[in-house]
């Protein structure tokens, strides 16, 4: 896989490790010792090693370590493991055990007081273990993840409510490199989560020290949503799910980009800070020396104390005028928008007209 200009080798889901973990327990069983087990996903056959096999009595435990290729996952390298009781039932059951975290709150895709293992990743194992069992033949399966509740810490799992544990994920069983849906996916469950609250309002912020200063100015936690570098998939999100109101709140760095009408703000993606600056100082007066000055900044901390320098505070108001008209366009004037500006340093810049009204919704 190709990724910022690096071949990338892809890995394996914790759901693709479980349902090979099952399957390589169940044919020991039936008298098949496997070193690799071949598991169907919708991007291709993945050829999963089998680290060990363990029988005691009645039934069987076996593991697969995890490998995520060279995505910067936390779970890499984990010990995932299955243990396997057959049965006459001829019904294959799904559990989660040690490690594998509990559901908390609603709005993610298991019911609350479940074991976190997702749709896709349960239909998987159930999939897999079929193949192998002998006709008559049921199983009971545990999944469990010894390290599971010691790595959660360093997931999104207890942001979102899952507890004791990690999650058993992984949509087409494939880990993309550095996937940017997948970071996008666990932005959106904050939606999801906000919906099932049965909440309508609240508010964006792109990082952590966003998220900190809408707390110093009232926000509940509960309403206010990390949308990082993706606004405009999380305001296409949001508008998918219908949100009745945001109150965007972002430091200059990242709203002039906005302004610009940039809605992925990678630095890598798009820049134009300083352009963005620079135009909008033209217009509110600035002599050319000024606007050079502004123009070669390195930094927007940098441009704002040339703006105060020269009493040119007005820029604020047009960075958002025209953050109000971008946004609402981008969203067809379809969710009521409302911003407050802060410097990157956390000084107030200005805010349209209605934030106010939405601050104290959002509280």
């Amino acid at each position: 896989m190709f990724v910022n200009g690096k071949i990338l080798k892809e890995g394996y889901t914790t759901g693709s490790c479980a349902a090979a973990a099952a399957k390589a327990a169940i044919l020991d069983f039936n008298g098949h010792k496997a070193d690799f087990v071949d598991i169907d996903t919708s991007l291709g056959t993945l050829n999963i090693p089998i680290e060990k096999i363990v029988r005691y009595g009645d039934y069987s435990i076996c593991s697969v370590i995890k490998n995520a290729g060279d995505d910067p996952d936390a779970t890499d390298g984990l010990e995932i493991c299955a243990k396997v009781i057959l049965n006459d039932t001829g019904t294959i059951i799904v559990d989660g055990g040690e490690g594998v975290g509990t559901v908390t709150r609603r709005g993610l895709k298991v019911e609350v007081g479940k074991k976190a293992i997702n749709p896709g990743p349960m239909k998987m194992i159930k999939e897999e273990a079929a193949k192998v069992l002998e006709d008559g033949q049921g199983v009971d399966i545990v999944i469990s993840i010894p390290k599971g509740e010691e790595i959660a810490s360093k997931t999104f799992n207890p942001h979102i409510g899952i507890v004791g544990g990690i999650s058993v994920l992984g949509t087409t069983g494939v880990v993309k490199p550095m996937s940017e849906d997948a970071y996008k996916e666990s932005l959106a469950i904050d939606i999801d989560m906000l919906k099932e609250e049965g909440m309508e309002d609240c508010t964006f912020v792109f990082g952590e020290s966003g998220k900190a200063l809408a707390i110093k100015l009232g926000i509940n936690e509960k309403r206010c949503i990390m949308t990082s570098n993706f606004l405009g998939y999380m305001l296409d999100y949001a508008n998918y799910k219908k949100i009745k109101s945001i109150l965007l709140v972002g430091q200059l760095g990242k709203m002039c980009k906005v302004a610009a009408g940039i809605f992925n703000t990678h630095s890598r993606v798009a820049d134009g800070r300083m352009e963005t600056l620079t135009a909008l100082t033209a217009l509110c007066g600035g002599d050319i020396d000024t606007l050079n000055s502004i123009y070669n900044c390195l930094t927007t901390e940098e441009a704002i104390e040339i703006i105060n320098d020269k009493g040119l505070q007005r820029v604020y108001d047009l960075i958002v005028e025209r953050i109000m008209y971008r946004v609402k366009r981008y969203v067809k004037n379809e969710i009521h928008i409302e911003i407050i500006l802060y410097s990157d340093g956390n000084e107030f810049l200005g805010k349209s007209e209605g934030a106010e009204e939405l601050r104290r919704i959002n509280e």
